[in-house]
């Protein structure tokens, strides 16, 4: 089977780091597929035998791709479908897998080239424009979820990463067997042909600290975008709360752009935590793994959403306690004998610090948060679930 994957995503930045595109296409490839990848010019190229990596002019000048929807993304995805149509014309595919919005125009290309057409659905595109604060035109919008329901009827198989996607998925089609739920749940280190060199020597909060540990204490650690939705906000006044009872504790926050970076430093100057609050900025993903799995306490403070982070199974399997927000982004895998559970407010996250520090069912969530790890989320799960997918489609084609 030869397998064109095309994935409009800055492919392996820190800004950009499509894990799944990876692990899919990782398992696919040990499931004896060929297969060619199309993606933007940004990033670094990853380590996996026979894979063959196209990538659209990297436009440098232009600046970085950022999260979600975007003006620099829609040129960049004029070039992406130039390049899918020299490819679609140069090789024979048996199937193209399309990841977000690629599947807009793989849908119109599906009957001229007669591939089957896998739609790798991360999220509603139509709430992206929203959630993202892109457009808040009706008219847009309604184009778009009307363009995106026509794909997932006319997509041979549809993947979703989170059971709410799913429900909507499932209220769209009537052939439910070509809709798998395939989690975000694999973590394994990517291999990249030429690794990254390490970055986190130092701390934007404390200037001339060579370790993000100076001291032996206790650690408090979030690792991800600093966006909006992800509840910094709201962790930090958290951890000042917190800090008043456990003054040995000290936060590090993982990830973020250098303006991110300045402004929620800043918050921790105004609660007075700067001493005790360290940042990273953007670091590579083996970076990130090393530095939570020092922690002491991992948090996942998002504010709102429905899609399940990629951390939170990895989180499940580090045996170490976990607060969340109880929003249903995290409910659809968490619930409270898994991981401390708590509103989004200040006041509620710093009572779950103080009770993830010294509660006695800590010891028991932690145990059972790795025990459903291996049984719904491990790689053999995940590999099982690709090959039910493409042993779905090898018998649609026969």
């Amino acid at each position: 089977m030869k397998v064109l994957v095309i994935a409009p995503e800055p492919f392996f930045t820190p800004r950009g780091t499509p894990f799944s595109v990876y692990y899919r296409t990782l398992i696919t490839n040990k499931l004896g597929a060929q297969i060619d990848l199309l993606t933007y010019g940004e990033g670094a190229d990853v380590a996996i035998p026979g894979l063959h990596i196209y990538r659209i002019p990297r436009f440098a000048g232009l600046g970085k791709v950022k999260v979600g929807p975007s003006f620099l993304k829609l040129f960049l995805d004029f070039f992406l479908i130039l390049y899918t149509l020299f490819l679609l014309i140069k090789n024979r595919y048996d199937v193209v897998h399309a990841h977000e919005e690629a599947i807009f125009f793989c849908r119109f290309l599906k009957p001229i080239f007669g591939f089957q057409l896998i739609y790798d659905m991360h999220s509603s595109l139509p709430q992206q424009l929203t959630n993202f604060q892109f457009s808040s035109s009706k008219i847009l919008i309604w184009l778009f979820k009307k363009l995106e329901d026509s794909c997932l009827k006319k997509a041979d198989a549809v993947i979703t990463i989170c059971p709410d996607l799913a429900d909507y998925v499932n209220s769209q089609i009537e052939d439910k067997d070509k809709h798998f739920l395939i989690e975000n749940s694999i973590f394994e280190s990517v291999q990249l042909a030429a690794p990254a060199s390490p970055t986190h020597k130092k701390t934007t909060t404390a200037p001339g600290e060579e370790d993000l540990f100076p001291v032996q204490s206790p650690y408090v650690i979030y690792a991800g975008t600093l966006e909006p939705y992800q509840g910094i906000d709201i962790l930090v006044p958290a951890f000042a709360l917190f800090s008043e009872k456990k003054p040995d504790y000290r936060l590090l926050i993982v990830g973020g752009t250098p303006e991110q970076v300045k402004k929620y430093s800043a918050l921790a100057s105004d609660y007075g935590i700067n001493k005790i609050c360290s940042f990273t900025g953007q670091v590579s993903q083996p970076e990130a793994k090393d530095l939570c799995s020092r922690a002491d306490i991992l948090v996942s403070p998002r504010s709102r959403g429905t899609n399940t982070p990629l951390k939170i199974y990895e989180q499940l399997a580090s045996g170490i306690p976990l607060v969340a927000t109880r929003i249903y982004s995290h409910t659809q895998v968490l619930n409270d004998s898994l991981a401390f559970l708590v509103d989004t407010t200040p006041e509620d996250m710093a009572n779950g610090l103080l009770e993830a520090a010294t509660g006695q069912s800590t010891a028991d969530k932690v145990k059972n948060a790795r025990k459903l790890y291996d049984e719904y989320y491990s790689q053999d799960r995940y590999i099982e679930k690709l090959r039910r997918l493409f042993d779905y489609l090898n018998k649609k084609k026969a």
